[in-house]
């Protein structure tokens, strides 16, 4: 056999979704046409470029892979806990306005601080304390849970059974996790919800840290195991909210800190993750990806708010993915993408402007138009089958 014959062992490169490779062992003859210079794996993800992020399964294609249930797992009666970061609520609302049974959306459940002050659960030590209170009766030393005017949130059994009723009867899990900062008390290391009342705040032993990778680990790695052990048989979803800081502690800019918050969750989300995925109970969903690499600005001015339509995508994304009743099929997707990319500014205004208006020939003028969208081919070329995508789904949906 001669240097550049194909050996029995030897495999063709295949491709296994746009973007994804998988790749064999490569010869190392430079003759042959599948010469690599290095080594690859079993799997390799290409990054994607603007053109490919153009089209309407850029999303699919490019961040959900890896990332979606075989089957989606939500149906009408599945009963659906969400609470954590800020971002939680717009899950909750969500699905409730869809139809899906959410129980901390009840009337019942509003006692529970999951409920009344679910969003403003934002590190990972407060979620697994309310785990660890309701379950296994957990009560802290001081006054660590204070509401939104900085009332105080005691420890109410009252308010301890009913969050245990809620997550006795939780099928689906979804936690947003926000921001690795956090204020403690240093004698006893507990950690507060968010900062200290000023008028209880005594610098003597309340201190402020930004935690590590490992607690925030840790911290998942308990939450996971205290469902696992009341309800074995609950799927848990982990998601990273991104929304960005509205202020550090730290004594530097905010824009920097909150790249090292959302970094410290995300290493520690996936360590855990990958660590129990194959039990087939632990999910991710790439909501900060979504917003942070793709659609790139989705807020609003005051860079905390999304822009509607950016929301209304990744929602949609999310119910394909995740839920399935046949009576109540979800929203279509190209249309919400041609929308979010249009709110975010990722299009050229007179695209922008055909895609919000609604308006199908408009945009089949300008696939067709002499006049370039874009400098770059590969983007005018990306941009022009967007627009014929677009114009298509909005003929459709009339």
């Amino acid at each position: 056999m001669t240097e550049d014959a194909p050996g029995p062992d030897d495999e063709v490169l295949l491709t296994k979704r746009a973007g994804t490779r998988q790749l064999a062992f490569q010869p190392t003859s430079k003759r042959r046409p599948d010469h690599r210079t290095w080594f690859r794996g079993e799997t390799t993800n290409f990054t994607p470029s603007r053109a490919q992020l153009l089209d309407v399964t850029a999303a699919r294609n490019f961040v959900l892979d890896g990332w979606v249930p075989d089957t989606p797992p939500i149906r009408p009666d599945t009963q659906i806990t969400a609470f954590g970061s800020c971002f939680a609520i717009n899950i909750s609302n969500w699905l409730s306005k869809r139809n899906f049974r959410v129980l901390n959306k009840d009337e019942d459940a509003k006692s529970a601080y999951v409920v009344s002050c679910g969003e403003g659960m934002v590190n990972s030590f407060v979620i697994r304390q309310q785990f660890e209170w309701a379950w296994e009766n957990k009560v802290f030393d001081q006054a660590l849970w204070h509401g939104y005017t900085a009332e105080e949130y005691g420890y109410d059994p009252a308010v301890q059974a009913e969050t245990k009723r809620i997550f006795d009867e939780t099928d689906m899990f979804i936690l947003t996790f926000g921001l690795s900062e956090v204020w403690y008390d240093e004698p006893t290391g507990n950690v507060f919800w968010r900062t200290i009342p000023k008028a209880s705040y005594d610098p003597d032993r309340h201190k402020f840290r930004v935690s590590t990778v490992a607690e925030n680990a840790d911290n998942l790695r308990a939450i996971y195991r205290l469902i696992r052990t009341h309800r074995p048989d609950a799927r848990i979803l982990f998601t990273l909210s991104p929304v960005p800081l509205i202020a550090t502690f730290r004594d530097n800019s905010c824009i920097t800190s909150n790249s090292v918050s959302k970094a410290v969750l995300r290493v520690a989300i996936d360590e855990v993750v990958r660590e129990f995925r194959d039990e087939g109970h632990l999910f991710y969903w790439p909501s900060y990806e979504l917003v942070t690499d793709v659609f790139q600005l989705p807020w609003q001015p005051d860079r905390r708010h999304f822009q509607k339509a950016p929301l209304d995508y990744i929602m949609t994304a999310f119910e394909h993915a995740w839920c399935d009743d046949p009576s109540n099929p979800p929203p279509p997707l190209a249309p919400a993408w041609g929308r979010a990319l249009a709110e975010a500014g990722v299009l050229p205004p007179s695209m922008t402007r055909a895609i919000l208006k609604g308006r199908p020939r408009r945009l089949r003028v300008l696939a067709r138009d002499a006049t370039p969208l874009h400098e770059d081919d590969r983007l005018d070329a990306a941009l022009r089958k967007l627009a014929l995508d677009m114009a298509d789904s909005q003929t459709a949906g009339h």
